[in-house]
């Protein structure tokens, strides 16, 4: 696997924002990291990424754990954080060079047009940051996240802002990255988990509710849709 979790906790004062869990994400597979508000997804994903430290717990990727060997563990995430924190002022070219300078990527040019051919910020490619829309920004996002071709994708949300054109585009890149790549991708968007994803993990106040394959869980529940398992699972008592 190239993601392992094992007895994760997270907590602040008295409450448990991550509750001991555990799972393992593989190549060649996209796995969605489902839960309500609150339930502890973006905490896991900081931790995954070594922008959070755990308050105990495992997590390691690639071999790497996170808490110990951080910067080796960072060098074959790519991570798109939900709040996609981007420079304005700078231009899309201008930025992924940025990006790449830190990754220390060599023939730089190419690469940076391979990445916006990839994600379809062709148009886009010579404006500021700053006077893109939401979409196109979570385009430059994304483009930041893949540009080093690491071998583990964290997603946070990586659809918001698009429109429908531009969520059929972006959801068969993160189809095709997945083939090859471990994806772990959060979203709220039912149709979005049913059209990528190949395995499901729901949390709930901390705690894994669900973690199975889509395809199994879907027949465990005698349905074909995500929704009612997701609210079954989740709602408030």
């Amino acid at each position: 696997m190239s993601v392992k979790v094992s007895g994760l906790f997270k907590i602040y004062g008295v409450q448990k924002a991550v509750n001991g869990i555990s799972f393992e994400a593989f190549p060649g597979r996209v796995l969605g990291f489902l839960g309500p508000n609150g339930a502890g997804k973006s905490t896991t994903m900081k931790i995954l990424t070594g922008y959070l430290p755990q308050t105990s717990g495992n997590a390691s990727v690639c071999g790497f754990d996170v808490n110990t060997h951080t910067l080796d563990a960072k060098k074959h995430i790519g991570y798109l954080p939900e709040s996609n924190p981007l420079y304005p002022e700078m231009y899309v070219k201008e930025f992924l060079t940025f990006v790449c300078d830190i990754h220390q990527i060599k023939n730089i040019k190419k690469r940076i047009q391979e990445v916006i051919q990839l994600t379809g910020l062709g148009p886009e490619q010579h404006k500021k940051i700053g006077q893109l829309s939401k979409g196109y920004k979570q385009r430059v996002g994304l483009a930041q996240a893949i540009i080093h071709d690491p071998e583990v994708l964290i997603l946070d949300e990586p659809t918001s802002g698009l429109d429908p054109n531009q969520l059929i585009e972006i959801r068969k890149l993160i189809k095709d990255l997945g083939k090859t790549k471990t994806v772990i991708l959060s979203t709220h968007i039912m149709q979005e988990v049913e059209a990528i994803c190949d395995d499901v993990i729901i949390i709930n106040k901390g705690k894994i509710v669900a973690n199975d394959r889509l395809e199994t869980l879907l027949q465990k529940h005698h349905t074909q849709n995500i929704e009612p398992i997701f609210v079954a699972l989740t709602k408030e008592n």
